[in-house]
C-alpha cells in the first residue's frame, strides 16, 4: 500500500483567508446548538442547586484546552490537526489519528442533526417523518459546504447578530422567580458538581473545530484572543440560563424537564404570536447549520488532507451516509443512548486529548531542534 505524504503546513488561498475577529462568533456558534435546548436537567440531576457551579467549572475548564489547542497550534506556525498528527505520529499512526478525528466530526454532525429532528418533532411536527427533515437540512449542509469555508464563516457572523434579541425574552422568566432556590449555596458535594460540569460536555463542544479552522486565519497571533472571548461569552449565556431554570423551575420540574429552556418561552406573550417556542424552535434551524456545516467540512478536509480524497466525494458520500443513518434513530431512548456515548468520547477527545497532544508535540518539537543543532 502506497504511503500517502501529508505536508504539516496547510496554506490556503489568500482568498479563503479569515480576519481574527471573526474567530469570537465562530466559537460562539459553535457552542449555542441544539444542547442548549435541555441541558439543565442533566446538570440539575446531580449538582441540584448547585448546578450554575458546574457550569461555571465546565466554562474554566473549556479556557483551559482552548489555551492548550493554541500553544499546539503555533508551535507549527500554520498548520491543522492532520498535519500535526503526521508530524507527532508518524504516517501510519498518524492516519489512525486523523481517521478517529474525522469519525468524530462526521459523529458531531449526526448528534446535531437527530437533536434538532427530534426537537422539531416533539414540539410542532410529531407526525413528520424523520427523514424529510434529515433530508431538507442536509441539502442546505451540501449547499454550505460546496460554497466554501467563508461561506460558513459567514453564516456564523450573521446568525449571532441576527439572534442576539432572543437572549432579552429570558428577562420574561425573571417575574416568577423565587431567588431562595439557590441558597444554601454549595451544599451539593464536589462530586455532584463534578459530575454535573462532565455533564456540559456536549454542550460545550465545539472549541475542538479550531484544530482544522487555525491555518486559514490572517492574524494567527490574535486569533486565541478572540476565540477565548468567544467562550466566555458561551459560558456566560449558559451561567445565566441555568440560574434563571433553577430560580424559575420547582426542583422537581427541572430534573423531568427535558427541553427546560424552550419551557421557558412558553410564558412568553406576545400579542400577535400564540406559541413563541414554535419561532424559537424554526429559529433554532439557523443556529445549527452552521454546526452542521462545520462538522461536514472538517471530516471531508481531514479525507482530503489525510488520505488525498476528492472534497465532493467525500461530501456526498457522508451525506447520503447520515441520510441513512437517520432511519434507524427514531426513539427518545436511542437519541439518549447516542447523546450519552458521543458525550464520552468528546470528553476524552476535545478535553482531555489537546493536553496530551500538547505535551507530545512540544517534545517533538525540541527533540528536532536538539537534532538540528547537532554537528
Amino acid at each position: 500500500m502506497a504511503v500517502i505524504h501529508i505536508n504539516v503546513q496547510y496554506r490556503p488561498k489568500p482568498q479563503l483567508l479569515l480576519n481574527a475577529f471573526l474567530a469570537l462568533f465562530i466559537m460562539h456558534d459553535l457552542q449555542i446548538g441544539t444542547g442548549i435546548h435541555g441541558f439543565q436537567r442533566f446538570i440539575y440531576i446531580p449538582a441540584k442547586h448547585d448546578a450554575w457551579v458546574s457550569v461555571l467549572i465546565g466554562g474554566i475548564v473549556v479556557h483551559v484546552v482552548v489555551f492548550f489547542i493554541f500553544k499546539t497550534l503555533q508551535l507549527y506556525g500554520s498548520a491543522d490537526i492532520f498535519g500535526i498528527h503526521h508530524d507527532v505520529y508518524g504516517s501510519i499512526i498518524g492516519k489512525v489519528f486523523n481517521a478517529i478525528f474525522i469519525f468524530y466530526f462526521l459523529t458531531g454532525s449526526f448528534v446535531v442533526l437527530e437533536n434538532y429532528i427530534e426537537v422539531v418533532q416533539a414540539w410542532m411536527f410529531p407526525e413528520m417523518p424523520s427523514w424529510f427533515l434529515s433530508l431538507s437540512l442536509l441539502l442546505l449542509v451540501i449547499y454550505g459546504v460546496t460554497g466554501g469555508i467563508r461561506v460558513i464563516v459567514g453564516i456564523c457572523f450573521f446568525n449571532v447578530i441576527i439572534t442576539l434579541w432572543i437572549v432579552l425574552l429570558h428577562i420574561f422568566p425573571l417575574k416568577y422567580a423565587d431567588f431562595s432556590q439557590l441558597f444554601p449555596l454549595f451544599e451539593t458535594s464536589s462530586t455532584g458538581i463534578l459530575k454535573g460540569a462532565y455533564h456540559m460536555t456536549l454542550t460545550f463542544l465545539g472549541f475542538e473545530m479550531f484544530y482544522i479552522l487555525y491555518p486559514h486565519f490572517k492574524e494567527k497571533s490574535k486569533v486565541q484572543k478572540y476565540a477565548q472571548i468567544g467562550a466566555l461569552i458561551s459560558t456566560l449565556t449558559y451561567l445565566a440560563l441555568m440560574v434563571i431554570s433553577i430560580v424559575y423551575f420547582s426542583p422537581g420540574q427541572l430534573k423531568e424537564d427535558i427541553w427546560a429552556t424552550l419551557t421557558l418561552f412558553k410564558i412568553v406573550k406576545i400579542p400577535f404570536i400564540e406559541r413563541f417556542e414554535y419561532v424559537t424552535v424554526a429559529y433554532w434551524m439557523i443556529i445549527i447549520l452552521p454546526n452542521l456545516m462545520f462538522n461536514m467540512w472538517a471530516a471531508i478536509r481531514g479525507m482530503e488532507r489525510g488520505f488525498k480524497i476528492g472534497e465532493k466525494k467525500s461530501l456526498w458520500t457522508f451525506s447520503i451516509l447520515l441520510f441513512t443513518m437517520s432511519f434507524f434513530l427514531k426513539t427518545r431512548l436511542g437519541i439518549s443512548e447516542l447523546n450519552a456515548q458521543f458525550v464520552t468520547s468528546s470528553f476524552y477527545i476535545a478535553f482531555c486529548y489537546p493536553i496530551f497532544l500538547y505535551f507530545l508535540a512540544l517534545i517533538k518539537n525540541k527533540w528536532k531542534t536538539m537534532k538540528e543543532k547537532k554537528p
